[in-house]
């Protein structure tokens, strides 16, 4: 052998690399006379480890994977942890790669040997060490509704990520959501923060509804890791629809198909129309405050004590009490912000006023249907609100399905009803009570505790810190 190519050999054997195959020479030059030129290297099989040895930090999920060249085939790989205990990992069927089954521990030292051989029987071995980070970050859901609760038809299961899900397939896959009686739930991206799950039509009362979140080790993200593990069930109860009619401004009240109430209401002005589509109620206060300062009207007003509230939108919807209005308002003419108002005395009384009563007969998820011929379309993402999305663009928002999901909504809102397990809302943004102003714009979260509607201990539901209207 030249000492060029012995040099050459040094150098690739130091490397643990080798050539799948030789390269003859060509001969001495002109002639034949010459020297015949020396045999090609031997064949062997170049093996290739990710992360490289000495790497330090790795995240959990890796990436890990050992490849060899085309022409070779890997015949064992021993990855183990620094107790020497053998961790799991799959071959693949041609021998031409590895993973390790699952993510990595945390703060842990691994090493790794891989043997392979060629088709002309050569082998090499490769050996790596690397170490993965101490501490990763983590995640984990809020959800909507709480658990034990009993709720109305119209109650979707809507989770809230403390951290932008980047996958959300995997995120996704590691939800169940079950109902018995059986129905088909579909799943919903509202952005890269909130997943929510329905049926195609409200829920059938009375039945009894499971989530199962398993997070724990989930990657949402590169270097993120779910870290929960939670079983929610829920209740549906009777079936509680109401109808909103802005035009002849009245609230009709049904209980299984039937009418069991017909209320006076006032709507929202004409340059404040009120959300046109089917809400659920997401959260119920039976005293509250609304500032104006929270819905972006300066110091207008602030009423530390409007009854029976309950939202409808995350933006600030709310049908509530309404106790400094002239009383012939209600039934004739709408004059709020965009909320729906009923008469009610001050302090919330009892169930005796048209507010009360209806507070007291509404459940967190009954839903308000409001019809009117003036007004806008309820965002889907605007509160618990996706009912208002057809049913086959609701399948195209879930990442399990080809082409999902949905493209997400520009500041898509967080359930606006409080998820656990993170503590409630010390305050639920605002209502305004005047005649004059602007509507937020839908969907912006609001800010975890600032001070905006705030309340009594809720009747149902948690304060989730977003806006209200009056």
């Amino acid at each position: 052998m030249r000492p060029g190519l012995r040099v050459w050999a040094r150098r690739a054997a130091a490397f643990g690399l080798c050539l799948l195959t030789g390269c003859a020479g060509s001969g001495a030059p002109g002639g034949g006379g010459g020297d015949p030129a020396p045999p090609p290297p031997s064949s062997r099989p170049v093996i290739l480890v990710t992360p490289g040895d000495g790497s330090r930090e790795v995240a959990p999920e890796g990436p890990v994977k050992v490849t060899v060249a085309p022409g070779g085939r890997l015949e064992s790989v021993r990855f183990r942890d620094n107790k020497g205990a053998e961790l799991p990992g799959t071959l693949a069927e041609d021998g031409a790669s590895w993973r390790p089954d699952g993510l990595l521990p945390l703060g842990g030292t691994f090493s790794l040997d891989a043997s392979a051989v060629d088709h002309d029987g050569a082998r090499a071995t490769r050996h790596t060490k690397f170490s993965t980070i101490a501490k990763a970050r983590t995640f984990v859901a809020f959800f909507t509704p709480e658990d034990g609760s009993t709720v109305g038809v119209g109650m979707p299961v809507s989770l809230r990520f403390s951290r932008p899900i980047a996958d959300r397939a995997a995120v996704e896959r590691a939800v169940r959501v079950t109902a018995e009686p059986a129905v088909p739930v579909a799943a919903h991206w509202f952005g890269d923060q909130r997943l929510d799950f329905r049926p195609e039509r409200y829920w059938a009362p009375g039945t009894k509804v499971g989530v199962a979140l398993r997070f724990k080790g989930v990657q949402g993200a590169p270097g993120e890791l779910g870290t929960q593990t939670k079983d929610v069930r829920f209740t549906v109860g009777r079936s509680q629809v109401s109808v909103v009619d802005l035009d002849a401004h009245t609230l009709t009240v049904r209980q299984g198909g039937k009418v069991v109430r017909q209320l006076k209401i006032s709507g929202g002005a004409p340059e404040h129309s009120t959300y046109l589509g089917a809400m659920v109620v997401s959260e119920k206060f039976k005293v509250t405050r609304m500032n104006s300062q929270t819905v972006g009207l300066g110091d207008e007003y602030d009423i530390k004590d409007v009854p029976h509230a309950m939202r409808l939108t995350t933006s600030g919807t709310f049908v509530h009490g309404n106790y400094w209005a002239d009383p012939e308002v209600f039934g004739n003419d709408n004059t709020s912000h965009g909320c729906i108002g009923l008469a009610d005395a001050k302090g919330g009384g009892t169930g005796e006023t048209p507010a009360g009563w209806l507070f007291e007969h509404t459940l967190t998820g009954d839903v308000i249907e409001v019809r009117g011929s003036a007004g806008e379309a309820v965002p889907p993402h605007n509160g618990l609100n996706g009912w208002n999305m057809p049913w086959d663009q609701w399948l195209t928002g879930s990442a399990l399905r080809p082409g999902g999901p949905a493209t997400p909504v520009p500041a898509a809102s967080p359930s606006p009803a409080s998820p656990s397990p993170a503590p409630a809302s010390p305050a639920s943004p605002p209502a305004s009570p005047a005649a004059a102003g602007r509507r937020p714009s839908p969907g912006v979260p609001g800010t975890p505790g600032t001070s905006g509607t705030t309340g009594t201990a809720p009747a149902s539901g948690v304060s989730s810190g977003s806006p209200a209207l009056h």
